[in-house]
């Protein structure tokens, strides 16, 4: 009995410490990337779906833009195309396009979507091609040659770079009675009506500038961003981003999240945390405890 009713004291001394942090952001929009790890392991995903009922509940609008990296490797390697990364994002030629619309459009976002309403949630599924949610030119990146310190033009195919954001779709969704929960692939359309595979943290990013979110939050597979003794770096100031990619503390996929951090702040995100979503309950850690989680970008 004591041990029961230890337990119980400490659920409600948390949930009373917890107060003044959903006040914080109860009728605000959190942007969430979700990808890695989390994604494919059972148990983080159900508890996942289960932290993004919660924020909803708590009259939080979360908005739920996934990856879907490694599934998408899994399948290029079973079809037999072949695929590079450069700068850390994948080069996209037409037929890994076929196969990344395939995967994220389909079978990854409806997984998240049944997550969530098995939850208790009622999650809905789009593409950023509908409603013209996305709109996206081919990307243009360059990179750093190691020997020569000369900086070369990256050919990333048929990646894309948010050039628009038409959020109607998602703020239909997030009607003040509405317990909605859109999740988002990230394939956008082009000027032509050609599709293109945006990086899901840049896709994020883009979807928080244009919606005014309070926070944009970055799932990842490492703790947050570690400096060169992997120690994890708890507050990063916007400025010091291009010295870390400049001296490699910032490494492939770490590269586009630093950037989309920095600009999703530099235009009007409140704050913007990678974080380890390998973690349990890493989203209420970050959103409602003293110390959050990861590392925040401001």
């Amino acid at each position: 009995m004591t041990d029961k009713f230890s337990a119980a004291q400490f659920t409600a001394k948390t949930l009373s410490e917890a107060l003044p942090y959903i006040q914080r952001y109860v009728g605000q929009i959190v942007v969430v990337k979700y990808g890695g790890h989390a994604m494919v392991d059972e148990s983080l995903s159900a508890m996942f779906a289960r932290d993004v009922v919660l924020l909803k509940t708590l009259g939080i609008h979360p908005v739920i833009v996934h990856g879907g990296g490694p599934q998408i490797g899994k399948l290029l390697d079973r079809l037999g195309i072949a695929s590079e990364f450069k700068g850390g994002l994948r080069v996209t030629d037409e037929a890994t396009m076929e196969v990344v619309e395939m995967v994220l459009s389909g079978p990854i976002n409806k997984s998240i979507v049944r997550a969530i309403n098995q939850a208790g949630g009622l999650a809905v599924g789009l593409s950023g091609s509908d409603g013209q949610l996305l709109q996206a030119t081919k990307a243009t990146k360059t990179e750093r040659d190691p020997d020569s310190h000369i900086e070369q033009v990256l050919d990333l195919g048929f990646v894309g770079e948010p050039t628009g954001v038409d959020t109607s779709v998602i703020e239909a969704l997030l009607q003040a009675d509405s317990q909605l929960i859109p999740v988002v692939a990230p394939v956008a359309m082009g000027p032509d009506g050609h599709r293109f595979n945006v990086n899901a943290d840049i896709a994020a990013g883009a979807l928080a500038e244009a919606l005014g979110a309070s926070r944009l939050l970055l799932l990842t597979d490492v703790a947050g961003v570690l400096d060169k003794d992997k120690n994890l770096m708890r507050d990063i100031k916007v400025g010091t981003i291009p010295g870390l990619i400049e001296d490699g503390t910032a490494v492939g996929g770490m590269i586009p999240k630093l950037e989309t951090a920095a600009h999703s702040v530099n235009h009007g995100v409140g704050a913007a945390v990678i974080l380890d979503g390998r973690a349990p309950h890493a989203l209420l850690m970050e959103l409602f405890t003293e110390h959050g989680a990861g590392t925040l970008i401001s």
